[in-house]
């Protein structure tokens, strides 16, 4: 059956005929952009798979000494806060994501003959592990991002390749068959009008 609201006109075969060409054009531009981020998406999902696992391992590490954290005479935490977490942007097959650029910590000033020889240690590998954490963080974002645009855009090739281009051809073929049966039908009318005619003429 045609979609709706379709005339059965020249002008309305030629409007369907520019819609198909539309949208059979514009349809490898959108399966090679699913393509791609359906590339970036689980690229960007085993990235975040590895970030969470070393995060992983590195805390396994860390269990095994974090008790020495509760000394009461160091406080670590003024020097593994970040100061500053910088961040940019990059554009994946036409999607905005957020990148990482840096993780700035304080630097570190205390008395090297009054603090214990294990904060150098403690200090470098809570750095490192609050800077995967904030990498996973950004990570995860993109991974967020690229996802939604690739439902949108599988979206989008079904409707062109299962709606609406089938919906153009069978509007285009229900509109070719009318018009030529109008067509027909006209030449009918005129074989009959000029008989009548004849016929009038010889009766005369």
């Amino acid at each position: 059956m045609p979609g709706k609201k379709v005339k059965f006109t020249k002008g309305e075969l030629k409007r369907q005929r520019d819609a198909q060409e539309r949208y059979e054009r514009y349809l490898p531009t959108l399966q090679l952009k699913q393509q791609q981020l359906q590339l970036e998406v689980r690229q960007t999902e085993s990235l975040l798979y590895r970030r969470r696992a070393e995060i992983g391992r590195i805390k396994e590490d860390m269990s095994a000494w974090i008790g020495i954290l509760g000394d009461p005479g160091v406080d670590l935490v003024p020097w593994v806060r970040p100061k500053r977490i910088t961040t940019s942007t990059a554009n994946i097959a036409g999607v905005t994501i957020p990148t990482l650029k840096n993780v700035a910590f304080p630097a570190v000033d205390y008395d090297l003959f009054t603090t214990p020889l294990w904060v150098d240690s403690a200090v470098r590998e809570i750095r490192n592990l609050v800077g995967l954490i904030a990498e996973a963080d950004i990570i995860q974002e993109q991974f967020k991002l690229l996802s939604r645009e690739l439902q949108i855009t599988m979206q989008r090739v079904n409707l062109f390749e299962k709606v609406k281009i089938p919906e153009c051809k069978e509007n285009i073929r229900a509109i070719r068959i009318y018009l030529g049966d109008q067509d027909t039908n006209a030449v009918c009318r005129s074989k009959i009008a000029k008989r009548k005619i004849e016929q009038a003429v010889v009766a005369a």
